[in-house]
């Protein structure tokens, strides 16, 4: 009972994508790109950013998009 309550209680956090009605992440917009990265440079997972299954797919392919056309590094110092 008491872990049902507490399951209830935690906020789901909406995708900033859905909210704004974004089809397409630009892999130039590299401003954009690095919200969802860390200092190591790895991809935020999901479940930290609260975006959706199909932006986090988007921002997923942007991500190695860039890193693949130099606007990005791989790996941040």
């Amino acid at each position: 009972m008491a872990r049902e309550r507490d399951f209830d209680k935690k906020k789901h956090k909406s995708c900033s994508f859905c909210i704004d009605k974004v089809d397409e992440i630009d892999y130039k917009d590299a401003s954009k790109i690095r919200r969802y990265l860390t200092e190591a440079g790895k991809i935020i997972p999901r479940r930290i950013t609260g975006t959706c299954a199909k932006h986090q797919r988007m921002i997923s392919r942007a991500v190695k998009r860039a890193r693949e056309a130099a606007i990005i590094d791989y790996v941040f110092d």
